[in-house]
């Protein structure tokens, strides 16, 4: 179901004044893009988004004075003709035009009026926007930072996600959710992953119960949200199933509608999980920076099967 935002919660958020239309505070806000309907002051209305947030600043209002009576009135009217459009917002403590007034009290659009600089207010909004409209989602895990890196572990009950991330904690490194991960995707396809409040900071070790890692770790053990840029699956070591053992191969995990890199990881006894999950961040970075070890790797074997063959000729 596709998020909302109600204009009441606009105005509480950032203290707007209700000039008129208070009977539309219902309305909702699907879309967390804003409009400033300049070329409709001017009567160009063939592209107008009404489902927008409509701003009207200093530039719209004064060239909107400029304009004749019956013109005033109809460009007015048509900024108000369409039932999507949440609300109108003046900045700058603008005097909001009469004609908007009467026809925004009839049509029970919201015109609120705030005393801020357009450019400011349309930052503010569109960032309050875009995270209450982003795309969400639990995610059964474990988000860690290990070098700066957001590592979503994930794997079936019992794998020994918890154990893992405790033992990162212990050489370092930052616990940002455990069990349950809540998701948002912002605009720009990038995963932001935090726990619930609830469970904020704790930690749930089979045998021992629930701790709370910033009362035992200290504050720099964790932190409250992290961009997820790798998944790591733990699976139980199956001996028949044949595993990347050079890294060549890379797999990807779709959450919402964003491809992540995947790292399977097979688990067994005598495998320390916190140390290669290490060494999965650090070889992630590298990646990023331009060096696959891998790559490399096959490129030099590549070279010197050549060169044997060449020897033999």
């Amino acid at each position: 179901m596709a998020k909302k935002v109600k204009v009441s919660e606009l105005v509480n958020q950032f203290g707007l004044e209700v000039v008129s239309g208070e009977q539309g505070l219902k309305r909702v806000i699907t879309v967390d893009d804003l409009y400033r309907p300049g070329l409709e002051m001017a009567g160009y209305f063939e592209y107008h988004p009404p489902e927008r947030v409509q701003i009207l600043g200093k530039t719209e209002l004064a060239f909107y004075e400029m304009l004749p009576a019956e013109e005033r009135r109809d460009r007015m009217e048509r900024l108000c003709s369409s039932e999507e459009t949440p609300c109108i917002i003046v900045t700058r403590s603008w005097e909001v035009p009469q004609e908007l007034v009467e026809i925004s009290s009839v049509k029970n659009i919201p015109v609120l009026r705030s005393s801020m600089a357009t450019t400011i207010l349309s930052s503010r909004i569109t960032s309050f926007l875009e995270r209450k409209l982003a795309p969400t989602a639990t995610i059964h895990g474990v988000l860690v930072d290990v070098y700066g890196v957001g590592m979503l572990i994930t794997g079936s009950s019992g794998i020994g996600k918890s154990e893992t991330a405790l033992e990162l904690v212990k050489r370092g490194h930052r616990l940002i959710a455990d069990d349950a991960v809540e998701i948002r995707q912002t605009s720009d396809n990038q995963l932001h992953g935090t726990a619930p409040e609830l469970i904020r900071h704790l930690l749930e070790i089979r045998g021992v119960g629930i701790i709370n890692v910033m009362t035992l770790f200290g504050a720099g053990a964790i932190r409250n949200n992290k961009r997820i840029s790798l998944v790591v699956r733990l699976e139980a070591w199956q001996q028949e199933k044949q595993y990347d053992r050079l890294g060549l191969d890379e797999e990807t995990t779709r959450i919402i509608d964003t491809d992540v890199p995947l790292a399977t990881i097979p688990v067994r006894p005598g495998r320390n999980l916190a140390v290669i999950i290490e060494v999965a961040a650090m070889n992630f970075r590298l990646k990023r920076m331009g060096y696959n070890a891998a790559l490399q790797f096959t490129t030099k074997l590549t070279e010197t099967i050549a060169e044997d063959i060449d020897d033999l000729d």
